[in-house]
């Protein structure tokens, strides 16, 4: 169905066209905070800071049982093939049901077969991170490099990066994915190749990407042991293609895999966050899933006026769909949650930046927002200035974690005030006289703040799960797709009509790609 022809759709264009200013509704309503603030799974949800009132949040539940949100919920998780343009099921939330309790009629062969992956995984991280694991020459292996792109790399390099506090002294994991020639290079240079392990992620074995570097990396070890035989003791992949990693030189029992109905964006729950385990351990890991899952019951249990995904995906309908503020920044006060704005550009950019209709039809409204953002201490002295008093309202989501156990208390008190600051500022505004105009903040700009009682394992895996499901839920009021990415496909295909070869002309390109095509040839010759 069209959301626009929703009862609660027009309503909601009503009450967004006279909402009240921010400030107002947090001065003139006593219990507002408590009101629009939610607690589940160490996570802190606040949209007081939005122009949402009672009247405007039902109708906001409305819409989304009006467009069946709870019925694609349902079809997720009993595994109906909700991608329907690739016909398959989406059932990341699988991954980390240890307990086979929550996804129903999937299939007890995928749980196990989930668990034997996991089992495998735990294995071949353990071996490595207790030394039992050696390269070619005998050395301990001191560095795992992860060779993967998309969803293969910003996922579990945002968890890595997260729980830096927790790695193994005895081994550095690090992440080589674009194509630029220097980017590999860079990272190689200060290691040595008998204590290096690579694992190639790649669900096909054949992205563009990954195999250049894949292949760079197997010359690099050649180069300094001359010898074919010490790829299989310095080479691990994560691949659903056993054919053509086994060419490739690595070992069958070194190989992980993990299944279509696993997106790549969706997929650091699967053997793609191998890098993780080796970084902190199978243990730790687990309790990433158990975090993530413990959020996944309270999504598919919770009433939609108690949900945190829900809610947090309807105050983005309201921004975008009925406020028209189509941007959104993300903004974490943990240096070590840096990554979470990259890692959310992918799991919603990729999966909402779509203009057709489930039923074929031409999207009329806005879909997925531009989504932004980098650790708050740096914005506040770079584009903070802009969201204070430039011309666009843009909202932001506050993303911190609490953590009572930190080494140094008043610092980490600083970092916070800041945050709430910010908050503050943008909310309230200050007036300013008619000769200094410069000094004038129109405030009545929202926020929400997304808090974690401790940033750990479990609260990390809870918050990950969170932006999951919302990307989900307001898919699912756009009646959009929200698991294909056929835009990232074109730019594929593409890239492999034109090729590498800049010498003949390509008259399958535009004149302007060709002209682009010749000076690059010239540059070159």
């Amino acid at each position: 169905m069209n959301p626009e022809s929703c009862k609660a759709w027009q309503t909601l264009d009503a009450l967004a066209a006279k909402r009240g200013r921010i400030d107002t509704l947090l001065r003139t309503e006593p219990d507002r905070a408590r009101q629009f603030t939610f607690e589940q799974c160490g996570l802190r949800l606040d949209v007081s800071k939005t122009a949402i009132t009672a009247e405007s949040m039902r109708c906001l539940v409305q819409l989304a049982r009006e467009t069946g949100v709870a019925e694609r919920m349902n079809a997720m998780r009993t595994g109906e093939a909700i991608n329907t343009t690739e016909n398959r099921a989406v059932l990341h939330i699988a991954l980390r049901d240890l307990d086979g309790h929550l996804v129903t009629d999937y299939g007890i062969d995928k749980h196990k077969a989930v668990l034997a992956q996991l089992s495998r995984m735990r294995e071949l991280s353990d071996d490595i991170r207790s030394g039992q694991w050696r390269g070619f020459s005998g050395k301990r292996i001191r560095h795992v490099v992860n060779i993967g792109i998309g969803g293969s790399d910003l996922g579990p390099k945002m968890v890595c990066e997260a729980l830096r506090h927790m790695h193994s002294s005895e081994l550095t994991v690090h992440f080589a994915s674009t194509i630029d020639e220097t980017h590999l290079p860079n990272i190689l240079r200060e290691l040595d190749p008998e204590e290096t392990l690579f694992s190639i992620s790649s669900k096909t074995f054949t992205t563009q990407e990954t195999m250049y570097n894949a292949r760079n990396a197997r010359q690099w070890v050649l180069d300094h042991f001359s010898n074919s035989d010490a790829i299989a003791s310095h080479f691990i992949a994560v691949s659903s293609n056993t054919e053509a990693a086994v060419a490739f030189g690595i070992r069958e029992q070194n190989l992980l895999s993990f299944w279509e109905w696993v997106g790549g964006r969706y997929s650091l729950w699967s053997t793609i966050g191998f890098p993780i385990c080796a970084a902190i351990g199978y243990a730790q890991f687990e309790e990433l899933l158990r975090g993530a899952h413990a959020l996944d019951a309270h999504f598919f249990t919770a009433e939609f006026e108690e949900n945190l995904p829900v809610l947090l995906a309807l105050c983005g309908l309201w921004h975008n769909n009925f406020c028209h503020h189509h941007s959104l920044g993300v903004i974490p006060y943990n240096d070590a949650l840096g990554l979470l704005p990259m890692y959310l550009q992918q799991l919603d950019m990729e999966s909402n930046g779509k203009s057709v209709r489930l039923d074929g039809e031409t999207v009329t409204y806005a879909t997925g927002p531009v989504v932004w953002g980098q650790s708050g201490s740096n914005g506040q002295h770079a584009f903070f200035q802009l969201l204070h008093q430039g011309t666009d309202v843009i909202p932001l989501e506050f993303v911190f974690a609490v953590n009572r156990d930190t080494s140094n208390p008043e610092q980490h008190r600083a970092l916070l005030g800041n945050m709430l600051a910010q908050s503050n500022a943008l909310m309230r505004g200050e007036e300013a006289d008619a000769e200094h105009r410069h000094l004038h903040y129109a405030g009545d700009k929202p926020s929400i703040s997304i808090a974690l009682d401790q940033l750990t394992p479990s609260r990390l895996g809870a918050l990950i799960a969170l932006y999951e499901h919302k990307v989900f839920v307001q898919g699912a009021v756009w009646n959009i797709n929200s698991f294909d990415q056929w835009g990232v496909q074109l730019g594929k295909r593409l890239a492999n009509q034109i090729g590498t070869d800049f010498s003949r002309p390509n008259t399958d390109m535009d004149t302007s790609t060709q002209a682009t095509i010749a000076w690059i040839h010239d540059q070159l010759s």
